[in-house]
């Protein structure tokens, strides 16, 4: 598997649009995700070890972002034929597993991750309450290894200035992780 960074943040880039499968089997769009200050994006999947290093620290944050008016959204755009591990079922068990506090996708189709430009898992797109970009970077330093206690939470500190003041940092490290598993016919 390569490791992939993401480019660097395109701000002000409206938020597309999507109309995707749950695995609470509801039909979600951008309109159902968002929260009062903004939308948190994560395309994440199941095998990849940079999401699987990640899955409490994205709930913890996701759960503290709701608290201050930011929604949040996964989004699985992966090649679920080449790659079984991250089929809806598997999406459904790590739902329940992790308990995650936000819809999760499924991007059969895979247009929803091109549309967002998104490049690997996980990969990360913060807006603001006017759905325009903000943040494109990473979680925290600690790429697919534990966080240790002090790690800076670089994504919730964007997410949470970019709350209050409807901008995102000027400085931002790219996230890595595995490439998205992108479909061949």
């Amino acid at each position: 598997m390569a490791a992939l960074e993401p480019p660097v943040c395109e701000f002000g880039k409206p938020a597309p649009d999507f109309a995707l499968l749950g695995v609470d089997g509801c039909t979600w769009s951008l309109a159902d995700c968002r929260g009062p200050k903004g939308l948190l994006v994560m395309f994440i999947c199941q095998h990849c070890p940079y999401v699987q290093a990640i899955h409490d620290r994205i709930v913890r944050d996701a759960l503290a972002l709701q608290s201050i008016g930011i929604g949040s959204v996964a989004i699985m755009s992966n090649d679920t034929a080449a790659y079984p591990d991250d089929s809806f079922v598997n999406m459904r068990l790590a739902a329940a597993q992790h308990q995650y506090p936000f819809p999760y996708l499924l991007d059969e189709s895979q247009n929803v991750a091109r549309r967002y430009g998104a490049v690997c898992t996980p990969d990360f797109f913060g807006y603001n309450a006017n759905l325009q970009l903000q943040y494109r970077g990473r979680l925290d330093a600690s790429r697919k290894q534990a966080a240790a206690p002090d790690t800076i939470r670089e994504l919730f500190i964007a997410m949470q200035t970019i709350a209050a003041t409807g901008q995102g940092p000027a400085q931002q490290i790219p996230s890595i992780g595995c490439s998205i598993k992108w479909k061949t016919h």
